[in-house]
């Protein structure tokens, strides 16, 4: 049986009842993945209440796809906390010129780009930075952090470039849920800094009446489908919230950054976010 956020998730680092009392069902927000022409599910964890707020509870529980760029969370963490990178201003050599940085690199000298650059970058180009970082790091220890966070079903498979996307690594969005709390409260077994650090480099916008923080990742399954994920949290009177959104479409061209991130929002909205009153 899968563990869960609801029980015992990343044991012995966090522990959380889930009883009827703080668990919603919602089906009613299935209307924003039929909106979107996709299938999947949302999770929402309001930290002040203890209370869960889901949607397609068998899929964001017991569920498993691979992490694609949300991987890029962990792997900076790593990267960060045994120096194979300072911060999100080291570079990230070998890897294309990004989209929008039309200056090439120096006659001899390959184009580079930054730890934050390829983080918040969804293309190809993202990707291979990250690549890249797992070279420095080497599968041991990878393979060494991500079985003492116990993170997904911790298969790595035998490249170490890119297994995040080969499905050989999956994760649920119940775990996702609670990585992204631990990592908001400095509460994974990393450095204070890193953690900050990886924070900072969330995607994100915020004003007077919120923050809102995220990662979107896509990915393709064994079946051809594209998934993708949307997931982060959202602040509102120092009060954080914590969503996942998981989606998956039979095209494999569909966008589902720009899905994911407007069935996030619409889902938030619903609740009452955005206006400052939470």
């Amino acid at each position: 049986m899968r563990r869960s956020f609801f029980t015992l998730l990343f044991a012995p680092l966090f522990f959380l009842a889930c009883s009827p009392n703080n668990v919603t069902t919602d089906n009613s927000l299935q209307r924003y993945f039929d909106s979107a022409g996709v299938q999947g599910s949302f999770g929402f964890f309001d930290n002040g209440q203890g209370h869960f707020t889901i949607y397609n509870l068998s899929r964001f529980r017991d569920s498993l796809y691979q992490p694609g760029a949300t991987f890029d969370i962990l792997q900076s963490l790593i990267g960060i906390q045994t120096g194979a990178v300072k911060d999100d201003s080291s570079t990230l050599i070998n890897v294309p010129i990004m989209p929008g940085q039309n200056t090439p690199a120096p006659l001899g000298q390959p184009p580079s780009v930054t730890l934050g650059q390829c983080f918040r970058d969804t293309s190809p180009a993202g990707r291979s930075g990250f690549v890249q970082l797992a070279s420095r790091l080497g599968k041991d220890t990878l393979k060494k952090w991500i079985d003492s966070l116990r993170y997904g079903n911790q298969q790595i498979g035998r490249d170490t470039a890119g297994f995040w996307f080969d499905n050989s690594l999956k994760i649920n969005s119940d775990e996702q849920l609670g990585l992204l709390k631990k990592l908001y409260f400095d509460q994974l077994p990393f450095y204070q800094r890193p953690q900050l650090i990886v924070r900072r480099m969330m995607s994100g916008e915020s004003n007077s009446n919120y923050q809102l923080r995220y990662k979107i990742a896509r990915g393709t399954k064994e079946d051809g489908h594209a998934i993708g994920w949307v997931m982060g949290w959202v602040e509102e009177n120092k009060h954080p919230y914590f969503f996942v959104v998981n989606l998956e479409s039979a095209d494999p061209q569909k966008d589902l950054g720009t899905a994911g991130l407007s069935i996030a929002r619409g889902i938030l909205q619903q609740l009452g976010f955005f206006q400052g009153k939470k």
